[in-house]
Formats: structure tokens, sequence, C-alpha cells
């Protein structure tokens, strides 16, 4: 059984057991409903390279258009990294999936601590889960090696189940997808890989593999989706056609994640007639220091309601 239709087949038990146990609750309930909304922002200069010295002085958080009280500002190099690295095994990688593979195995020695933990998906055909969650860098290499080609690709499954493991997850929440873009069997589509992403509060990174320079043999369609989904969830993406490309865009992420922000915030109570669950997010700098123009990367917003987590 594929890890797609395990993970369907148990969220179906859990949402059976969940109807039963509402059933047998009594008519009388409370319900406090105060959330504190977790916001990831990384910054960055004219050229790219990430910007460690704000302040929270520096930030305008607002949501739906209305600024919001920063409750919690830090500056989050330490608190415990969960990344999810998925991999593109399917025939159009064939011929860069060993640069891939040894780029992501000198990516896990470089950002992976004691605290965070990495887990690596395979995706072709079907995604297989290749090591949980683990900071055994060993454990890690041997997941690695094992990976080898399939025929299609599941990308949006991919990134699905990896953003639905990561929902799990405290602390911050990483998605890495090496891909060539192209998305031929998934059995989710864009939207709802998206939202789960979402969801899990996981940011998207996409390292796009371009093996062919001419139009004629790229997914522009499956390589803007990624871009778009990186954005949308506060993460990046990088073109790669050599080792020392992917290279270099491990080596971006990582910088990123050892310099990003926390912005935490208690949304205001919203007017009666708000009814949509999706709350948008806005970040501006203010008064930031000499040496801009910088730019501030983070999700799009969050859902008020959770489908899966």
């Amino acid at each position: 059984m594929s890890l797609f239709r395990q993970l369907l087949s148990t969220s179906l038990l859990i949402a059976f057991a969940g109807s039963w146990l509402l059933a047998e609750e009594p008519e009388t309930t409370f319900k406090i409903d105060v959330k504190l909304v977790n916001v990831f922002v990384t910054v960055t200069d004219g050229r790219g390279a990430p910007v460690a010295n704000l302040q929270k002085e520096n930030f305008v958080l607002q949501e739906d258009g209305k600024e919001q009280k920063i409750a919690i500002f830090d500056k989050e190099s330490a608190l415990p990294l969960s990344i999810a690295l998925a991999v593109d095994t399917s025939l159009s990688t064939r011929k860069d999936l060993p640069l891939e593979l040894a780029s992501a195995r000198k990516f896990a020695h470089t950002i992976v601590r004691p605290q965070d933990g990495l887990a690596v998906y395979k995706f072709s055909e079907e995604v297989s889960l290749m090591v949980p969650f683990t900071s055994d860098l060993k454990k890690i290499d041997a997941a690695i090696d094992k990976m080898h080609n399939g025929a299609a690709t599941a990308l949006y499954d991919a990134i699905y189940l990896g953003s639905h493991a990561l929902g799990r997850r405290q602390g911050r929440k990483v998605m890495v997808v090496i891909t060539d873009g192209g998305d031929t069997m998934s059995q989710v589509n864009y939207k709802e890989a998206l939202r789960a992403a979402q969801e899990a509060e996981a940011i998207i990174y996409s390292i796009i593999i371009v093996p062919i320079e001419a139009d004629a043999g790229r997914d522009t369609g499956g390589e803007h989706a990624l871009i778009q989904i990186s954005s949308d969830t506060g993460g990046k993406y990088y073109y790669a056609k050599s080792l020392a490309q992917l290279d270099e865009a491990f080596q971006k992420i990582s910088d990123e994640l050892r310099t990003q922000y926390l912005l935490a915030y208690y949304p205001t109570p919203h007017s009666a007639d708000s009814s949509s669950e999706f709350r948008q997010l806005h970040v501006e700098l203010t008064n930031p220091p000499a040496g801009g123009p910088y730019q501030p990367h983070y999700r799009a917003g969050y859902y008020t309601h959770k489908g899966w987590f």
C-alpha cells in the first residue's frame, strides 16, 4: 500500500473515531478561541543575502489589512528545525539524480543539529518515506543511498504528504523539494497541496532542475506552480543546472534558515460578517538600517480551521 493510501485510510479512521467521541460529549461545551499566530520571516537585501540585524521595531504586521500587535519577537536560529526533504526520482531526472543526491547529502550534514529532525522522501509514480524525522546523519545517508529512479511524477502528493508529516511537528517546519517541475499522476491537485502546506505552517523551498534549456523540453507550468507555492508559504525557488548550482541553492537555504525572525501575535477580533476562513498576512519593514532595499519573505496567510491537522 502506498504512503498516500495509508495516510488516507488512517485519516478516515481518525475522522470516524472523532465523530464517535463527539457524540459521547455532553451537550454543554465551552470553547476558548485564542490562538497565537506564528509568522516566520526571512529578510533579504538587494543581492538576495539574508539580513540578520533587524529588531522588533523594524516590522509592521497586518492581518486582513489590520495592524496587529507583535506579542513575541525572536531571532530563530536556535529553535528546533524539522525538514522534509523530497527528491524527484522520476525518469526525467535520471541523468541528474546522482548530482541531486550528492548535494542533498551535503545539505543534510550542513544543516542538521542534534535538536533538529530531517525526513527523506522520494517520489516518482508514488511517494515513499525513506527515513522518518531524525538527526542521525548515518540513517539519513543510508536513506539517500537507497534512492533509485521510478517512472512518473507525483509531485503534489509529495508536498501534501510531507506537509501532513510536518504538521505534527513543533518549531520551524520546512520542506525542500528537488524536482524538474513536472507532475504527471498525483492524486491531489495543486490547491490541495498548497492548502496542506499552509495548514502545516510549512515553508517550501523549491530547487528546480533544468536539464534542458529549450522550452520544448521543460514543464514551465509545473515550474510556475512551484514558484507560486514557494512564495505563498514564505520560501523561495532556485534553478540549478549543475552540481555547483545545486550546492549554492542548498547553501542559500541553509543561510536563510539560520537568520529567520519570528513574529507572533494574538489576532484582533474580526467583524461578524468576516466569514472567510483564510486570513491574509502582510509584513512591511519600517526604518530599516542602511543597506536596503530589503525584501521580507513570509507566508501569504493562514486558515482559521484546519482540515487535516
